[in-house]
């Protein structure tokens, strides 16, 4: 049996064109943020990328003292490690739980528009205020110490997770739902048996990335004394003792490229 024959060019469709009119908002866009950016040149002091060139000196001996680490205070530095990632996870896991009931409720295929549009704007509110603000209002209420840190984790992320989670619900299928109503059920199973079943694995998944996230904003909080590694992190950095800051550093590399490997082998098995 002779092979098929191979299509010829006239065989091949064209690629689609678009015309100049279709592809004009694009443009639009594109030019518009390459216009933003090149007005923000003078604002960032982009001419200072210079100084990494002609300043190199002092960067290398910056670095050749953190080429040095100290580990004498190990076990200090993993307890503090530890602290920070207890602190991301109960700030994380209070944020899911922020942000189940108020991700349902910003959706729009789930509540009515008089009930999503203040909670949205709620959401954004919690997204919007930094870490360290927060962090700083709860530690003037309960003083120093890690529960600061796990409010503080707790607020913004609720906000993130939040939107994420009622964007999820959105774009979830019609179908189960359907067919749940069809059985005669309330709007409250028809969210139980036909939402959440659908969007539990990629909320898992959104957490999971948030934990990452908040294991290293954890340890920015020990900035404002909210307890963790962050703070013994600062502490040392103040002192210009490089050589156990660069040990610190190490832990914390260490333990967040654990927490990366960990949380991608469970997001695999749920996506």
């Amino acid at each position: 049996m002779s092979a098929p024959a191979a299509p010829t060019t006239a065989e091949i469709p064209a690629p689609p064109q678009r015309s100049l009119v279709q592809q004009a908002p694009d443009l639009l866009v594109w030019g518009l943020v390459l216009v933003l950016l090149v007005v923000a040149v003078k604002p960032v002091e982009m001419g200072h990328i210079s100084k990494l060139f002609t300043n190199s000196q002092n960067m290398r001996e910056f670095g050749a003292d953190l080429m040095h680490p100290n580990f004498d205070q190990w076990r200090l530095y993993v307890a503090q490690m530890w602290l920070t990632i207890q602190i991301a996870m109960w700030g994380t896991a209070l944020a899911v739980v922020i942000a189940i009931p108020f991700g349902l409720a910003c959706a729009r295929n789930v509540s009515p528009p008089w009930l999503q549009q203040p909670l949205r704007f709620l959401m954004n509110l919690l997204r919007s205020i930094p870490d360290l603000v927060v962090g700083t209002l709860f530690i003037v209420a309960v003083g120093l110490g890690p529960f600061a840190g796990v409010m503080a984790i707790a607020i913004n992320t609720g906000g993130v997770l939040a939107k994420l989670f009622s964007e999820a619900v959105e774009a979830t299928d019609k179908g189960p739902v359907e067919g749940v109503r069809a059985t005669g059920a309330n709007r409250l199973q028809e969210v139980v048996w036909g939402i959440i079943p659908q969007v539990a694995p990629l909320w898992t998944s959104y957490a999971l990335y948030r934990f990452e996230s908040n294991s290293r904003s954890a340890t920015v909080l020990g900035l404002i004394g909210a307890g963790g590694i962050g703070q013994l992190l600062f502490e040392t950095l103040n002192a210009f003792d490089y050589h156990h800051l660069s040990a610190i550093i190490i832990v914390i590399i260490a333990a967040v490229t654990l927490i990366d490997l960990l949380s991608q082998a469970m997001r695999s098995r749920l996506l």
